[in-house]
Parts: C-alpha cells; structure tokens; sequence
C-alpha cells in the first residue's frame, strides 16, 4: 500500500512510544558564584604556588644559598666577623637584612614572571577570561608573591639558625614585616609585569630600582653611620622601614620609628593595590 504525504507528515508529527513519559530536560542557569569566587580564587592561587614549587631548586634553595653565601662574604672574608652592633654581633645583625633582602627580591620575581611570561606566550587571556573580579585576580596574585616570599624566608632563616644564635624578640614584628614585604614586592611586580613588554623592561626595574633600594636600605649596616643628608636619604626609602621592622623583631634593634614604618608600609601597599585594580579593571597592556 502506498505511502501519502499526509501518512509521512503525520509520521513525524507523533511522538515516539515511550517520549511522552520522559521529562523535558531544563537547561541549567547559570552558577551562582556568590559574592566572591572562591573557587575560582583558590584555582589561580593554587596555579601560582604550583608554577614556583616545580622549580623549587631555583625559586627556594637558591636564594637560601644566596644569603648563606652573602653571610659567609660579609663575615668571614671582609674579617668582619668581630665587629659588633652594640651587644650584638654583626653576623646576627646582618641575618635579617638578608633575610628580608630575599623576601624583596622573590616576591617581586614571582608576579613579575607569571604575569609577563602569560603575555608574552599568550596565554594571559586564561587568567582574564574566567568569572574573576579585579579584586580576585590582585589577590590571587598577590597571595602567591606572598606565599613565595614567606616561603624564601623561612627557608633561609632555618639555614641561618644552623649557623647563627638567631632568636625572635617581638613575633608580631617579624609578622607584619615580613607579610607586608612580600605584599608590597608582589603588588610592585605586577604592577612592572603588566607594564612590562618584555624581560628587558622587568630586568631594567630589577637592576635599577629594587636592587639599589635593598641594597642601601641598611641591609649590611646601619643607617646610623651614615651622614646626615644620606641618612635623610635612607629615611625615604620604603624598603627601610621593611628592614629595620623586621630586624627588630628579631634583635629589639631598630633604626628608625618603627609606628611610622608600620603605617608607612601599609598605606604604600594600600595606593599599590588601588594601582593593580585600576590596570586590570581597565585592561591596561593586557587586552587588546
């Protein structure tokens, strides 16, 4: 018997056996990530820690390395193994500076990096694609400069202590300058990582800024030796107030005032972090 076409269209207007029992399938809405994504959130922190810890030889035990080797110079070969800071010995006096010295250089290194390598190789459109706000993406950021920083310090504070009868005078000293420098260094870096086109520009910010301010900010002296218009100078320079905090922590020596180190540090990272939001927020060199 031939088939009409009235036959085939009523065909494929009836429901096939069994369709009218299955329920229709919604399409799922979209997720409802509250006020802050923290998975998301967690995802790129945990993305910064992994990139830094997968090459730990060089991220960690090097700058460990570095401050023994400087300890060693400054010691032992310059003869200054004798000369003392009031009771204290210069070796144990010179151990912080280094410490936070290492603090300063890792933190910057590590948001700088990661953040002109994603330019670089083209990837930074996977860190600004996901559902992340500008506050999330300079805290995740931010949290892992941080996390390397702490982590260099206390890696090479345990290998000083082996050497060197190191104690902690004030813990919440040690605390918040050590936090603060690692927060400052990581907004600093990527603040230069997105201005930054290429290694050149952050090698050129790493020579000529952040290397001569740790250098004379009274990490292998004090600043109390120096002339009146270079001590003025010290005085202005924000990794002073790092260092001088966070060496009292540990000895009860300290140069400078340290409220007004403490206030300084922390309202400097406050205008740097308003920066970090500002340039992600606007896209500045990182979209096109």
């Amino acid at each position: 018997m031939a088939t009409t076409e009235s036959d085939l269209g009523a065909a494929r207007r009836r429901p096939l056996a069994g369709a009218a029992l299955q329920p229709r399938r919604s399409h799922p809405g979209p997720r409802n990530l509250g006020r802050v994504n923290w998975r998301g959130l967690w995802t790129l922190y945990l993305r910064e820690v992994k990139r830094f810890l997968n090459v730990f030889t060089q991220t960690i035990l090097a700058p460990m390395v570095t401050s023994l080797l400087f300890l060693a110079i400054f010691t032992l070969a310059l003869g200054r193994g004798n000369i003392k800071f009031g009771d204290v010995p210069y070796a144990v006096f010179l151990a912080p500076g280094l410490i936070m010295m290492q603090i300063i250089q890792q933190a910057f290194a590590n948001t700088s990096s990661s953040i002109l390598i994603s330019k670089v190789q083209g990837n930074i459109v996977d860190v600004l694609m996901p559902p992340l706000s500008h506050f999330e993406l300079a805290l995740g950021f931010a949290a892992g400069g941080v996390t390397r920083g702490l982590s260099v310090a206390l890696a090479a504070g345990i290998a000083m202590a082996i050497f060197l009868p190191i104690g902690i005078h004030d813990p919440l000293a040690v605390v918040w300058f050590a936090v603060n420098a690692s927060l400052m260094l990581a907004l600093l870096g990527m603040i230069g990582g997105i201005w930054a086109e290429k290694f050149d520009h952050i090698a050129a910010i790493t020579n000529f800024v952040i290397m001569p301010l740790s250098f004379l900010s009274g990490t292998f002296y004090s600043i109390k030796r120096l002339p009146d218009g270079w001590n003025l100078v010290a005085h202005l320079d924000p990794f002073f107030y790092l260092i001088d905090g966070f060496r009292y922590g540990f000895l009860g020596h300290h140069d400078g005032n340290l409220a007004v180190g403490a206030v300084a540090v922390a309202g400097l990272n406050v205008a740097l972090w308003l920066v970090v939001q500002r340039m992600f927020a606007t896209g500045y060199k990182l979209k096109p």
